[in-house]
């Protein structure tokens, strides 16, 4: 659903060209210190056999671990322990650790953006499944070609009005008339009242708890279960010309993926990256040219002109086992919530964000047409 709304609003941002770059099959290219590029590509054949080919000649693992890379794969289509992590689930399933850096943790550590310690077994199957199992087509790479503030600020000029630094403190509600339903009144930090026919609360889990005051008067529960990772990314711009590679893992590294943004510009992104956030930008830079300089031989001979850091503390939240992520739908009529951390069956990816704010979306509009139903449906 986010590739159909970053359709919708492209004509918005860029005069109609595509905003997504998306592959048209399965295609990475996996780099390792001393040793020439891998590839995963996917065949023409039905799921779950496109990988086959690639898997069973994948020069970065032996033949042995290559056999139960295949045969957990196979596995991973039936249903989790509920309590598991993933990483138990890999030691249930024989997966050895040079399986893990070679394939395991380049693909679930980015797509969970936490340690597969940490995960649920269910929320990692769950990417397994969707994005190597069921579809030929699913598995496929994308990424947007421009500022991602942009599909946003396209989606903003449909609107009637937009309210910007404009904190909220809570929210409380007002009656009309006896006849009439609670109406909810959004209470700004300076103690501007705003009043509205309905409202969705797209805010994180800890924000949502401080708006709302006692959560559980609104049916929602476990906001205290929730607990976030970070992501940095490190741009550096090199006098090179293209590197050829699109984008590429890094193995046994902590810059889990590179991009080519652009001619001699990489991306560097650091996933789960906790570690890492509050070190110096220099440092990190450092740190980065450092881990290109090992699997590219073209970054040897050459420094970065220059180099900057982006940060996101708490980027997305970790799909710990048991954690009770809610829904929608709230008990308080003409409330909803929103957000790729709400119960949407999808890691926190900008697909559930929109899978997520569609789901409040026809949920208000009901209510407001006087058709009361869970906004999940």
């Amino acid at each position: 659903e986010f590739i159909d709304f970053a359709r919708q609003v492209g004509s918005v941002v860029d005069g109609g060209a595509e905003t997504l770059f998306l592959q048209d099959r399965f295609d990475a290219v996996l780099l390792a210190r001393n040793h020439p590029p891998a590839r995963l590509r996917a065949v023409s054949l039905p799921a779950p056999w496109h990988l086959a080919p690639a898997l069973l000649r994948y020069r970065y693992l032996n033949l042995i671990t290559r056999l139960r890379l295949a045969l957990a794969l196979l596995d991973a289509r039936k249903p989790a322990r509920h309590d598991e992590t993933f990483a138990g689930w890999l030691e249930r399933h024989h997966q050895s650790d040079t399986a893990r850096a070679a394939f395991w943790n380049p693909f679930l550590v980015p797509a969970l953006n936490a340690p597969l310690e940490e995960v649920s077994a269910e929320a990692a199957l769950f990417v397994i499944s969707t994005a190597f199992l069921k579809n030929a087509g699913a598995g496929r790479f994308g990424y947007a070609r421009i500022p991602l503030g942009r599909l946003a600020a396209a989606a903003a000029v449909r609107l009637d009005r937009v309210h910007l630094r404009t904190p909220v403190a809570r929210l409380e509600f007002t009656r009309p008339g006896a006849s009439e339903p609670d109406r909810p009144e959004v209470i700004l930090e300076d103690g501007t009242r705003l009043s509205f026919d309905a409202v969705v609360l797209a805010v994180p889990p800890d924000k949502l708890k401080s708006l709302l005051v006692h959560p559980e008067s609104f049916g929602v529960v476990g906001l205290d279960g929730f607990r976030t990772a970070a992501i940095v990314d490190i741009h550096l711009w090199y006098d090179l010309p293209d590197f050829g590679f699109g984008f590429a893992a890094l193995l046994d590294s902590p810059v889990q993926w590179v991009f080519e943004k652009g001619s001699g510009y990489l991306c560097c992104s650091m996933s789960a990256a906790d570690e890492y956030i509050s070190r110096p930008s220099s440092e990190l830079i450092d740190l980065c040219h450092d881990e290109l300089s090992l699997v590219l031989p073209v970054i040897r001979s050459n420094q970065p002109l220059r180099g900057a850091v982006t940060r996101d503390r708490e980027a997305t939240f970790i799909p710990t086992p048991g954690l009770r992520r809610p829904g929608s739908a709230t008990s308080q009529p003409r409330v909803t919530i929103a957000g790729a951390w709400t119960d949407t069956g999808w890691p926190a990816t900008m697909e559930s964000a929109v899978r997520s704010g569609r789901s409040a979306a026809r949920a208000t509009a009901a209510e407001l047409m006087g058709e009361r139903r869970p906004a999940d449906e």
